[in-house]
């Protein structure tokens, strides 16, 4: 019995402002960030993906009588933006809806969309990651099982991170140079270890993500009942389909009929005698893993390539990201909730995708993402390494101030302690000694 493991993805990125370095203000969300543009972005997307869409979902877990399941990943970015505004909070409420019906399962992964899992060190990579998951247990009221890395990002040693965290599961890209001749339609674990790993099954992912109105293709139109007959000729344990949610109105528009097909798909699936659908925990739970995969280098679902050269593949990405690594430990020394929280809004992975300088179908896909239509990645970096270098004399400028203060206050300290001592009656000092205390009042300057 083959099973349908269904997974959309969520997110919205912080927006940066064009930002130049003479550009002054304490408030660095407002210096940095364009809000203005994050709802614009929000916004159209609520009404073409997010509201129809959660609704169509809804009435699907309904009418199927809770065989109908998926699992969804959210964003921390995201979940910030949807709280700022009431159209924001009624989009939460609507996923609140479907996570009450039990049937509906909410991913771990790192809260601000970050590539903090490619430091050196996994620190910074595993607070992001319990921050996203006490969000997800405030919001929807569960604990997330599975994890979803930042573009589904793997390798063994950030497996081997997420099973120290006491995950179950994690997924990723089911690509031919990670299985060869094996299929990615059953479950494995990760090397030397015992996390289940669900691999997408990215054909038939794509078909619906990539291809649906795609005229050029043979198989269009696509249709519910013909794409459930590939699934059920599908062989194997699972057949994971994993693909951004704003692939149902956003990146497909409703009048290529992308919501009818969604409408219709599960009444076809289960129509197959031995077809089901299940979360991703489900997925792990009912089924053993059949193998081990190695992964030793990066992997992804992006580009051709299925590596992170979608963020790290040039000089000038790999010049940002090693000034984000560079600043992690001056931020943390400030124990500055705000600059901590501004740190990992820059460390969202889009920043570094817009200076992708990549040609041919991949560099069009960095194209239509980019909200600076038009700017050229150079554009896009100049502004982004203005933010960082100037972020990084406000944390070195704290960082000086919190040590002033200490400097003064352990002055101040001292002062008051040599005070009590000599003018308490009960510790009087003797004569031969008063000049101590001068020669301390004197020296206080330079403590």
């Amino acid at each position: 019995m083959t099973s349908i493991c269904l997974y959309f993805h969520i997110h919205q990125p912080i927006r940066l402002n064009k930002f130049s370095l003479f550009h002054e203000g304490r408030d660095l969300s407002k210096l940095y960030f364009n809000t203005g543009l994050d709802q614009h972005y929000f916004e159209k997307a609520k009404a073409k993906c997010y509201d129809p869409t959660n609704r169509l979902l809804l009435r699907l877990v309904e009418e199927n009588y809770g065989r109908f399941k998926f699992s969804f990943s959210v964003t921390g970015t995201y979940l910030e933006q949807a709280q700022k505004t009431p159209a924001g909070r009624e989009v939460i409420e609507s996923l609140q809806q479907l996570s009450s019906t039990g049937k509906v399962e909410f991913l771990g992964e790192t809260y601000y969309h970050s590539l903090a899992s490619l430091f050196p060190t996994m620190d910074e990579f595993e607070s992001q990651v319990r921050q996203h998951d006490g969000y997800i247990r405030d919001l929807f009221s569960q604990t997330p099982k599975v994890f979803r890395n930042t573009e589904v990002i793997y390798s063994n040693r950030i497996a081997s991170e997420v099973e120290k965290m006491g995950y179950k599961g994690i997924l990723t890209e089911g690509i031919e140079w990670v299985l060869g001749w094996r299929s990615p339609n059953y479950v494995y674990r990760n090397k030397d270890g015992n996390l289940g790993v669900l691999m997408r099954n990215y054909k038939l992912s794509d078909d619906i993500g990539y291809r649906f109105s795609a005229r050029w293709w043979p198989e269009w139109p696509l249709t519910a009942d013909k794409y459930a007959s590939w699934l059920s000729a599908a062989q194997g344990q699972t057949v994971n389909i994993f693909m951004d949610y704003e692939t149902f109105g956003e990146h497909h528009w409703h009048d290529t009929g992308i919501l009818q097909f969604l409408r219709h798909l599960p009444g076809e699936a289960l129509r197959h005698e031995g077809l089901s659908f299940k979360t991703c925990s489900e997925t792990l739970e009912s089924n053993a893993p059949v193998g081990e995969i190695d992964v030793p280098s990066n992997l992804s679902w992006a580009d051709m390539e299925r590596d992170v050269s979608a963020w790290l593949g040039n000089q000038i990405q790999q010049a940002c990201f090693g000034q984000l690594e560079a600043l992690g430990e001056k931020v943390r020394q400030t124990h500055d909730p705000e600059l901590l929280h501004t740190y990992r809004l820059l460390q969202t992975s889009d920043h570094l995708y817009y200076l992708c300088t990549k040609s041919w179908a991949d560099g069009d896909v960095h194209k239509h993402f980019s909200p600076y239509k038009e700017n050229t990645p150079y554009d896009n970096f100049i502004n982004y390494m203005n933010i960082l270098q100037h972020f990084r004399r406000q944390v070195d400028l704290k960082l000086r101030q919190q040590e002033d203060e200490r400097i003064a206050t352990f002055g101040r300290e001292r002062m008051l302690y040599i005070k009590q001592v000599f003018e308490s009656p009960a510790r009087r000092v003797p004569e031969q000694n008063s000049g101590i205390f001068a020669n301390a009042m004197e020296g206080s300057d330079a403590i």
